[in-house]
Order: C-alpha cells, then structure tokens, then sequence
C-alpha cells in the first residue's frame, strides 16, 4: 500500500492507496512543530480503525508547500515505518515536465501535483483550478507542459480579512444564498453575496481571459473542498475532482518506483 502525504499550509491530507483505489483519507491542522512521535499516535489509531498494519505499507510520498514540517513527516516515515519516502519534486520525484515561467523552482508541490493528475486524467489544453488557503489557476499546454497561472485570495482568506478590518461586520459561514437576488436586505445577507457571488465571478472573468489568451479549446478541472459549492453555480467546471492533488502523487509515487 501507498501513504500519501499532501501538506498544505491549513491542513495535512494523509490518504491511503491500495493499488490504484484510494482506501481511505484523513485530516489533520497543519502545525510545523507537531513531532513525528505526535503524528505516529494519531496515525496508528486511525490505521488500525480502517484495519490497516503498519506492515502493510510499502511505500510513502509526501508533497509539501510546508518545508518546517517537512523534517518531522520525514522522521515519522523513517522511525515508525522503516521507509524513506519519497519526496514529490526531488531526485528520482522530479517534475520531469517543463515548467516554463520565470522562476521554475518556485512552482509549489501542489500546484505541480495537480498538473501532472490533470494532464493525465484530463489530457488536452486545461486551467486547474485549486481552491485552499490561496485559489490557484494553472495553465497547462496539452504536452503537459506549465505555462502559468494566478493566485488569488482564497474565499476563506477574503472573508476574514474582511470581517478582521471591520469593526462590526459580523463573521459569518460560507455557503451559497438562499436566493439568486444580489440585492441583499440585511447585513448577514449582503456579505454573503459579495463574497460568494463576487468569487463566482472573479473566477469566471479570470478563467474566461486566460481561455482567451490559451487561444485553443481549453477544459476546466476544479479541486479542493469548495470546488463542489461552487460547480453548483456556475458551469465554467469540466471536471470536479476533490482528490486531484492526491492522485497526483500517486501517480509520481508510481512513477518513481517503477523508476526502480
């Protein structure tokens, strides 16, 4: 079995592969001094819940945007799993795709890990876009290639930025309104719509102009949690995947193996 690691800047996504079927996937705060002992305790209750040995698995690959907690998954793999994971984006985990921007090395592992998912699930010209701390959209070209992107505040980030500058804006849940009206009559009401349907149309203006600028048919694929909210109320989504980042380092993880 295969232990996916996706280490994110609000949360830690650990996912259980046996083959190529996604077992099982738990959750956990991001927190770049939790200890490998730390997160051996919680691990192994949530592997023997699911029936799992520790025995059972065979290899490891973590992608991290979080290089202070890189040092503590590392000896969690090697002390309590004798395994030395492999880590997305070095040595045999290279990209192994062009990245073809400015600074190369600057592309997150996460932002890699869904071009590589998507170009093999998807295949063509596509615009991944990826919905956590920060909303990320990515342009690659149907060789595979990255060609760009755009980062925006995440939903999440822009609320409380705004509930956090104001002194009496109430802090309030996302969810989509009630009603299709943008005219709001109370306050509660009127944040939610600029927030939810200002998103919605910040992400299809801006999909829309780099559509323009690919200047070729261009496909859709949407993840992370709020990519099924809001492919609810919109239809600029070819694809929904909330498991795009995680498939993608199993399909490196696969690769590297078979490197051998």
């Amino acid at each position: 079995m295969l232990l996916a690691i996706d280490v994110g800047n609000t949360n830690l996504v650990f996912a259980l592969f046996d083959g190529d079927d996604l077992r099982a996937r738990w959750r956990i705060s991001t927190d770049g001094r939790r200890t490998g002992d730390e997160y051996a305790v919680w691990l192994f209750q949530l592997l023997g819940i699911e029936g799992v040995a520790r025995e059972e698995i065979t290899h490891i690959i973590f992608g991290s945007v979080v290089p202070r907690a890189d040092h503590n998954l590392t000896v969690l793999c090697e002390k309590y799993f004798g395994i030395t994971p492999i880590i997305a984006g070095q040595g045999e985990a290279a990209w192994n795709f062009e990245i073809d921007v400015d600074l190369p090395s600057s592309l997150g592992a996460d932002r890699a890990l869904n071009c590589i998912a998507a170009h093999s699930l998807v295949g063509g010209d596509l615009i991944v876009v990826d919905f956590g701390t920060a909303t990320k959209f990515e342009a690659v070209d149907f060789n595979g290639a990255y060609k760009g992107g755009i980062i925006a505040p995440g939903i999440n980030l822009s609320l409380d930025a705004l509930v956090g500058k104001t002194a009496k804006l109430p802090r309030i849940a996302i969810h989509a309104p009630d009603t299709d009206s943008v005219i709001g009559r109370n306050t509660e009401d009127q944040m939610l719509i600029g927030v939810f349907w200002g998103y919605v149309a910040m992400m299809e203006g801006l999909i829309a102009r780099m559509k323009k600028e690919i200047g070729r048919p261009t496909k859709v694929v949407a993840t992370g949690g709020l990519s099924v909210l809001f492919d609810d109320h919109t239809d600029i989504f070819d694809v929904v995947d909330t498991d795009l980042t995680l498939r993608g380092l199993h399909l490196l993880a696969r690769r590297t193996v078979d490197k051998g």
